[in-house]
């Protein structure tokens, strides 16, 4: 079975690197984006596993990359996982109400992060 295919999308160069750095080191494949636009763009055509989203992007935001993801036949059923500083209960919920899968507060301990991915792609029979 081949590697699954994780999409990142964060416009901070440093955590996106140590997110593509922890997550290649786990053993996934890895392709990376700075905003939602280019989000929604790059998994249209890849057609990544799993997407991990920070929330507050240019261009586009998470929410609404989000939003058109699951609006698309095709990218529907891909999970989402929301990256954030900001832990208000809101915040949360308008992630989850929008289909996201997971809500991860950053900053997070790096090996927690292959952990949760592995978990969320164990459900939907990724892996």
């Amino acid at each position: 079975m081949s590697k699954p295919l994780i999409l990142v999308a964060e416009d901070e160069r440093d955590i996106r690197d140590l997110i593509v750095f922890t997550l290649q080191f786990s053993g996934f494949k890895v392709i990376q984006v700075a905003n939602g636009e280019e989000a929604v763009k790059k998994a249209t055509k890849e057609m990544p596993d799993l997407i991990l989203m920070d929330v507050r992007m240019p261009k586009m935001t998470g929410y609404e990359a989000c939003k058109v993801l699951k609006a698309q036949e095709s990218t529907r059923d891909i999970p989402i996982i929301f990256l954030s500083a900001k832990g208000q209960e809101t915040e949360i919920n308008t992630g989850l109400e929008l289909g996201a899968e997971e809500y991860f507060i950053k900053p997070f301990a790096p090996d927690e992060l292959p952990q949760r991915v592995n978990r969320i792609l164990t459900k939907y029979g990724k892996i």
